[in-house]
């Protein structure tokens, strides 16, 4: 279907790909995974054409189309919503447009009647005639209502026109589907039908996500990016992720008999077959699992950061008391009659469908913010941490890593530089990394930063204002688990579907209308009829 042959990719003295060959099959998702500028975007770029490769080749099979999830939110600005998702299908909309004008002049020939005559027939044979309601279908199921479908893409909200460009990609069932990050602000409703959307997919899709859930929902293969080579690996992200960790575990393992090896690997794959095999997103391709082989599993070279949240003292029972809380922006209302007591070890998804609402929040209990109304109250035994959405003021200076994080040491132990380069080597800033200013970082690198800080304070409560933003896989996964692991209180808004379902054992909903609180995971408490009955309504 579509080939990469000899590919090296090389910018200055820097080998990005050297000499890359794989295939991606019909009937396959393959997730590209990397460590940050390992060359994912990239990657793709050069398969879909925009970028030229060092050298090498990209085959597309002759008759075959390719779609791309189009990473500019500007570029339709001239066209209606509706007209960019059917431009998504180039041949099919230059046939449309070819029609269009020959009907509009006015000096309509017979050589013009023919050709129209000959365009028809294409036209039809593409199902053209269909494409107007298949595109306002596929508009309808992302979200977008029919009152929109005629609008100027350049009067669209932003986050809106994030959808309209995801349908535009889908638009005419493309042989081979590429998409960078797609469920970059899609809320949890729509996530979950692309993910089924793509589950189902028959073609080829290729996509480069941070998102652990979608990509175990969606994928066949994962495709690593790791040491300027690609691998496909079959099995979903966790399965890649699960069996190169064991894979790590038995290379250090030197004096294990390799038939005790042997059988460990297949016991993994044979448990982790089975439980795919039963989950609720599971298609037929997924069982391709089954057929693995033991020599298929590879260790990973990745570095994952030691992210430990550790508690200066224990809670008391007395957590956070809030009454009857509310907070607008610019006269509209986010959020009110916010009544909520938080118990000791309650780990809350904190969610709402305007993310301005969850924001106001944390700003207001944080003591950043003064509520429109209400009152809120935390326990004396408590202290609080907080990662906000926004991190720009903590870098607003030129202090090194390490002057930078001694802000927040509380002993002369901690002052010392051997103590923050060790704190901030666990964190992946080794050697000079730690000698660089916070003008310089990265958004993920920040966020490492971020955490680094929250961890030397060592508050029992955790306030995290989308803490996955900008971080690697790698930096998620340890997130996540040290979260698990934590014994104090967290309060957490996050679009990572996993991280909400492994974390949270309390999910409350900021609305116009009040709040919704329930003891409940995050899938109890979305696939809840009552509670989505109740939601909507909510939101009117």
């Amino acid at each position: 279907m579509l080939t990469v042959s000899n590919l090296s990719v090389q910018f200055g003295k820097r080998v990005l790909f050297d000499e890359v060959n794989v295939t991606f099959t019909q009937g396959n998702c393959y997730g590209v995974i990397g460590a940050n500028g390992a060359g994912k975007s990239t990657f793709l770029k050069i398969l879909s054409g925009k970028l030229e490769p060092t050298s090498g080749q990209i085959h597309l099979e002759p008759g075959k189309r390719m779609s791309v999830l189009e990473q500019d939110h500007y570029a339709y600005d001239e066209h209606t919503v509706l007209e960019t998702v059917i431009m998504g299908n180039k041949p099919l909309f230059a046939i449309k447009k070819e029609m269009d004008d020959i009907y509009a002049k006015e000096d309509f020939s017979d050589a013009d009647g023919d050709r129209v005559g000959e365009l028809q027939v294409q036209f039809e044979e593409m199902n053209g005639w269909s494409a107007d309601s298949d595109a306002a279908a596929l508009l309808s199921n992302l979200g977008i209502s029919e009152e929109f479908h005629y609008t100027a893409m350049s009067d669209m909200d932003g986050k809106l026109k994030v959808r309209v460009l995801l349908a535009q990609a889908l638009f005419g069932n493309p042989d081979v589907l590429i998409m960078d990050e797609p469920t970059n602000d899609l809320d949890f409703e729509t996530i979950g039908w692309l993910e089924n959307f793509l589950a189902n997919y028959d073609n080829t899709v290729i996509v480069v996500s941070h998102d652990r859930h979608f990509l175990d929902a969606v994928c066949t293969h994962i495709s690593d990016i790791d040491f300027g080579k690609i691998s496909h690996y079959s099995g979903n992200y966790t399965f890649w992720y699960e069996s190169s960790q064991l894979a790590a575990r038995q290379r250090a393992q030197q004096n294990k008999k390799a038939e005790e090896k042997a059988k460990e690997l297949q016991e993994f794959i044979q448990r982790f077959s089975a439980n795919v095999a039963k989950s609720k997103q599971a298609t037929s391709r997924k069982k391709m699992l089954e057929k693995l082989k033991v020599d298929d599993i590879k260790p990973s070279s990745r570095r994952y950061p030691a992210i430990i949240f550790e508690q200066e003292r224990e809670a008391g029972d007395q957590i956070l008391n809030a009454e009857g809380l509310s907070a607008s922006l610019d006269g509209e209302l986010l959020f009110k009659n916010v009544d909520i007591n938080l118990n000791k070890g309650d780990k809350i998804a904190v969610i709402s469908r305007d993310s301005r609402a969850t924001t106001a929040f944390y700003e207001i209990v944080s003591g950043k913010q003064t509520p429109g109304s209400g009152k809120f109250q935390w326990g004396v035994t408590t202290s609080q941490s907080y990662l906000p959405v926004d991190n720009s003021e903590y870098f607003d200076n030129d202090l090194t890593l390490v002057d930078w994080l001694r802000q927040w040491a509380k002993t002369e132990e901690e002052r010392e530089e051997v103590y923050v380069r060790g704190f901030l080597g666990k964190m992946l800033f080794s050697g000079e990394e730690a000698l660089k200013t916070g003008r310089v970082l990265s958004g993920g690198e920040k966020v490492r930063c971020m955490l680094s800080r929250m961890m030397m304070l060592r508050a029992n409560v955790l306030l995290l204002d989308e803490p996955t933003n900008h971080l690697d896989l790698e930096s998620i996964t340890a997130f996540n688990n040290s979260l698990k692991n934590f014994k104090g209180t967290v309060l957490f808004t996050t679009h990572d579907h996993e991280f909400a379902q492994t974390v949270a054992n309390r999910v409350i909903e900021l609305t116009p209308n009040g709040v919704i609180d329930r003891y409940l995971t995050f899938d109890d408490y979305m696939d809840d009829p009552a509670i989505k009955e109740q939601r909507d309504k909510m939101y009117r």
